[in-house]
């Protein structure tokens, strides 16, 4: 969930086409328009709230190499928990983590 908020959050701050969400159920699925605007992409940065690392392991199952690896556990100290039990300094630093990966 906090990777999500901090996702849109990135995106709410970032000037018009600074950043994106892509769908990582349509790169499970090979959803064409997804694979298309992903490969179209400037740069990929995924974004895990677990050591499973699953979104990390979707992007390169469908054939993409991450430019930037956010694990928030790992990277950032935060702690997976129960949704909406994170504070606002864990979604601040979420974000931060993103917006650094961006540049």
């Amino acid at each position: 969930m906090l990777t999500g908020l901090a996702g849109l959050q990135v995106i709410r701050r970032a000037p018009k086409g600074g950043a994106s969400i892509f769908c990582l159920g349509g790169l499970a699925t090979e959803a064409p328009l997804v694979l298309e605007k992903t490969r179209a992409a400037e740069r990929i940065i995924t974004v895990d709230g677990c050591p499973l690392n699953c979104a990390l392991k979707i992007v390169e199952g469908a054939g993409f190499a991450p430019d930037v690896k956010i694990n928030l556990v790992e990277d950032c100290g935060i702690q997976k928990g129960k949704p909406f039990t994170h504070t606002d300094a864990d979604l601040e630093t979420a974000v931060l983590a993103i917006q650094s990966a961006l540049r």
